[in-house]
């Protein structure tokens, strides 16, 4: 495939390199000239290994050239890929001068094509960035029609500065987020011999991913130096504790809890947290991440109280609630700390009727509440003439939930798992469903 590359800076020289490397025609643009003079006699603009000699060997296969004329560049190339840079101004808001002013270039260039051409965003850019500001640029400043003149994909790079070449060739993953399926299919068949992990995705959500993988890079980095300032105060060698946690694969470096849902509670995190948060300013350290994740887990039980009282019109008053699950978590009959039961006060401190059913944790949920709350032992009599279900724990089917609704006054379920076992609920048109995350 012919491409055009707009941006010869470290992720647009990447990226002309490797697709030229697979065989593609790759032309790269850039406003300025000495970049494109410094590549034409087989330089590179970058420093970086091996660069200056791959952009050599490229040109002279006449895989790989560069100019400043825009127009020619996407006349003779059958895709755009921009790669043009989205920094921050002043009030850390993204800068998207740059990447609208190539989107005018690029539509401009395609009132003349005649034949269908693709962009690909590589920049990182805000999510809806592309739907409300690019698209519209594009077919603005063109005069034709996205997904049908011309497609458009979101691509986000995750490139290291000094080993880019190898990250493109061996990437975790590769998102591919498409505004239709031929514009997917089409960016698809570009990576073809690219072999990795890949999620065809939407536009936001390929938008969005770029974001939240450096803010998980970045957390890690700034906790793990907060626990380092922590440690050194006690003596305890910190690069150790680092070792130690990335060698457990089944609950620190795993997929384990990187879900969203409700909040956490249980006999272990909230009060070590505390501890350690405590323990800290008492040693004149200021644990801001630490006391941060206690924040954002109270924030998030007040979120599951607005979003009842949302579904609920605002009126919990009088209203019976049924909630599924008291324990903190799954299979145990601890409810200590737990946030369903701090959920179920605010629920009765506001005047509502509560069932819990929680077939484990019934005797201590009963040595909680005495005769506050109904304490149900199966699902059909939890349901019976409830406003709202909650579904707190997986202590239910989802051919359960639609069998026993009919028995509801009405049929509004809140799902706080953050799993996909009730998602088909959604597509119910008896039942309103919402997740507390999405």
């Amino acid at each position: 495939m012919r491409i055009s590359i707009f941006g010869l800076g470290y992720v647009g020289i990447a990226n002309s390199i490797c697709l030229a490397e697979m065989g593609h025609i790759v032309t790269g643009v850039d406003i300025k000239s000495w970049k494109v003079d410094m590549i034409n006699k087989g330089h590179s603009p970058i420093k970086g290994k091996e660069l200056e000699e791959k952009i050599n060997k490229l040109i002279e296969k006449n895989l790989l050239n560069a100019t400043t004329d825009t127009k020619q560049a996407v006349l003779h190339s059958e895709a755009s890929f921009i790669c043009v840079g989205t920094p921050s101004t002043s009030n850390g808001s993204i800068d998207l001068n740059n990447i609208k002013r190539v989107s005018e270039d690029i539509g401009m260039a395609l009132k003349e094509k005649e034949n269908y051409h693709l962009v690909v965003i590589r920049s990182t850019i805000i999510p809806e960035t592309t739907k409300k500001t690019l698209i519209p640029i594009l077919e603005e400043t063109s005069n034709k029609k996205c997904g049908i003149d011309f497609g458009v994909c979101v691509n986000p790079e995750f490139l290291r500065e000094g080993s880019m070449i190898e990250d493109f060739w061996h990437p975790g993953v590769m998102v591919i987020g498409a505004i239709d399926k031929r514009s997917g299919d089409l960016l698809e068949d570009v990576y073809k011999d690219i072999d990795c992990k890949l999620c065809r995705v939407n536009i936001k959500t390929a938008e969005m991913i770029k974001y939240i993988f450096n803010a998980f890079h970045a957390l890690k980095i700034s906790f793990m130096n907060e626990i380092g300032n922590i440690c050194e105060r006690y003596g305890v060698d910190a690069h150790l504790i680092s070792e130690i946690l990335c060698s457990d694969h089944k609950l620190n470096i795993s997929p384990a809890y990187l879900r969203p849902g409700f909040a956490f509670g249980g006999s272990c995190l909230p009060k070590d947290l505390k501890a350690l948060i405590h323990q800290s300013k008492q040693m004149d350290i200021n644990p801001h991440i630490l006391e941060s994740i206690l924040l954002v887990n109270e924030i998030q039980k007040e979120k599951a109280l607005l979003t009842i009282k949302e579904m609920l019109n605002g009126a919990i008053k009088g209203k019976k609630i049924a909630l599924i699950g008291g324990a903190y978590k799954e299979n145990t009959d601890d409810i200590r700390e737990s946030a369903a039961v701090q959920l179920v006060e605010r629920l009765l401190d506001l005047q509502a009727r509560v069932n819990v059913y929680d077939p484990l944790a019934l005797e201590n949920l009963d040595r909680r509440f005495k005769d506050r709350v109904g304490l149900p032992r199966n699902l059909e009599e939890a349901l019976r003439d409830a406003n709202l279900c909650v579904i707190n724990l997986r202590y239910v089917e989802v051919d359960d939930l639609k069998k026993f609704s009919s028995l509801m006054r009405e049929r509004n379920i809140l799902d706080l798992t953050g799993i996909n076992n009730f998602r088909e609920l959604k597509n119910n048109p008896l039942i309103r469903y919402r997740g507390i995350c999405w």
